[in-house]
């Protein structure tokens, strides 16, 4: 079941009503949730993403534009009747029930032709059950099962009515970080699994970028951008983009463009074909330096942080907006008595953005 938003758009009233203006959640949210898809809505608190949620859901009401399921529109239909299931961060299973009765309560309301007997719902739910492997926990309470088996009766309780779409709102940010990598993986498993067109809010772009078919980077209501993860991450189309995305973040200095050549401080860095002369910010992923003591850029070594198969060179620059992040391989030697690290810098993870309005700059053709 595909979702089609047009021009959607959710305001709210502002709190001082004599001189407050109004609040704009969601603003002119125009996409097309492919059929089948897992879609990620990502951004930080407070971006609309749990807003456009809810108006999918129709728990809320859009201030302005269209919601279509398929060729259905359903803008103003009660949430009962728009066949979606919801799943919330924090789980809202009833307490009283067991596993088996929480999946079953859904069930207990259709009407008519839908209508089902007690042993169809039992039946449903023992394999909704078994979809996300907790049919050995069906007569256990809430009370005694752990938070990613909580979450897993909450995902069976939304899957067991057959819903067109599956919304989930921040579904992990409750479990601790081995189980949420876990879950995670689950999800992603069941939406396959199903074919059910899956929209997926968070704040941790590690989550989306990991199980997401497309993702929505949204900051203040408006859309940045579309994209598969890997394509948003190499080729942000904004500098709130491309610092919103990895861990650890892009690396950020001011820089300048002089005669088609890119520079940082007084080093030149790279060939900057087609870029006119400008101060720009430059953009390095922290996978992006290569460890060269012949290399084009200068900093202060901090200190060399062992990772695992990794190694993180902490470093400082005077252009750099923070401190620098370099991840290398963990065969790399790193002199760590040094006062400074040379890096080269891989063309293919650096962008250079517009100072006055953030959108990245086209450097000629990208290679490395």
């Amino acid at each position: 079941m595909k979702v089609v938003l047009e021009n959607l758009t959710k305001k709210f009233p502002p709190r001082n009503k004599k001189s407050g203006s109004d609040v704009i959640a969601v603003n002119n949210f125009n996409f097309e949730f492919p059929d089948g898809k897992l879609i990620g809505l990502l951004g930080p608190s407070g971006c609309g993403k749990s807003t456009a949620l809810n108006l999918i859901s129709g728990l809320q009401k859009p201030t302005s534009g269209k919601i279509y399921f398929g060729d259905d529109e359903v803008t103003t239909l009660e949430p009962e009747k728009r066949g979606v299931g919801l799943v919330f961060q924090n789980y809202a299973l009833y307490p009283h029930l067991t596993v088996r009765q929480n999946i079953i309560f859904p069930l207990q309301n259709f009407k008519g032709k839908d209508k089902l007997t007690k042993a169809e719902m039992n039946e449903r739910a023992l394999e909704i059950a078994k979809l996300v492997q907790i049919d050995m926990l069906m007569d256990r309470k809430p009370s005694e099962l752990s938070g990613g088996q909580q979450q897993r009766v909450a995902i069976a309780r939304a899957l067991v009515k057959m819903p067109r779409v599956l919304l989930l709102d921040e579904p992990l940010s409750n479990l601790d970080a081995r189980l949420r990598l876990q879950t995670r993986e689950e999800i992603k498993r069941i939406q396959q699994k199903t074919g059910i067109t899956t929209v997926f809010v968070t704040h941790d772009q590690e989550e989306a970028m990991s199980i997401s078919d497309l993702i929505v980077v949204m900051r203040d209501g408006v859309v940045q951008q579309i994209g598969k993860p890997q394509e948003v991450y190499d080729d942000p189309k904004n500098l709130f983009v491309a610092k919103f995305l990895g861990t650890p973040p892009i690396n950020v200095f001011d820089g300048c463009v002089k005669g088609q050549k890119l520079y940082i401080g007084e080093e030149f860095i790279m060939e900057a074909p087609g870029v006119g002369d400008a101060d720009v910010y430059v953009g390095i992923r922290p996978e992006g330096f290569v460890l060269d003591e012949g290399g084009v850029l200068s900093c202060a070594l901090d200190r060399v942080e062992v990772m695992g198969r990794d190694i993180s060179v902490v470093a400082s620059h005077k252009n750099a907006h923070a401190t620098v992040r370099a991840i290398v391989s963990s065969d790399s030697n790193v002199n760590i008595t040094a006062a400074t690290v040379k890096f080269s810098v891989k063309p293919s993870k650096i962008d250079i953005y517009d100072k006055e309005t953030e959108e990245r700059i086209a450097i000629g053709v990208k290679n490395g």
